[in-house]
């Protein structure tokens, strides 16, 4: 019966020490693939907008609505836009049709159109190839005063008109 004891120690021993080290293998691998995958920097072109919305605040009714939405490509990628589109169709986007080339600056135009008098509040999704955000929302907002009233002018004087 001795010989058996001490042969089952010994393999439970040898168990015990394979476990470890088959432990400690995969601990290593799992630790290895980890460095492995946040090393690497992630190529291709970022999109990385100064601001997201403008705000016109009050707008005369016919009055100026363009604005713009400046960008840096801050990827190491040339970044291509592919599309912009407006909201509505009184919402007209205008962007660069040529590669934006890593770390160059783009400018997309807005034209909203204010013969519409009311609240803004509208949207231009930018398609492009950016690997951050390769669809991107940007949003313009405010008021368009009313039209001024237009007409014969009216006598508030008191006097007569001739």
């Amino acid at each position: 019966m001795r010989l058996s004891l001490e042969t089952g120690l010994l393999i439970t021993i040898k168990n015990y020490k394979m476990k470890k080290l088959f432990l400690s293998m995969v601990v290593t691998a799992i630790t290895f693939m980890s460095f492995t995958a946040f090393a690497q920097p992630e190529s291709g072109a970022k999109i990385d907008f100064k601001k997201e919305t403008h705000d016109y605040g009050n707008v005369k009714y016919g009055g100026d609505g363009s604005c713009t939405f400046e960008f840096t490509n801050t990827g190491n990628a040339p970044l291509i836009i592919s599309n912009a589109k407006g909201s509505c169709g009184c919402t007209v986007p205008a962007w660069p049709k040529e590669p934006i080339a890593p770390g160059a600056k783009g400018v997309i135009t807005v034209k909203y159109d204010t013969k519409r008098a009311g609240a803004i509040n509208k949207s231009v999704t930018i398609t492009s190839n950016a690997i951050n955000e390769p669809t991107k929302v940007v949003r313009i907002k405010g008021t368009v005063l009313p039209a001024p009233e237009t007409g014969s002018p009216v006598n508030t004087s008191g006097a007569p008109a001739n």
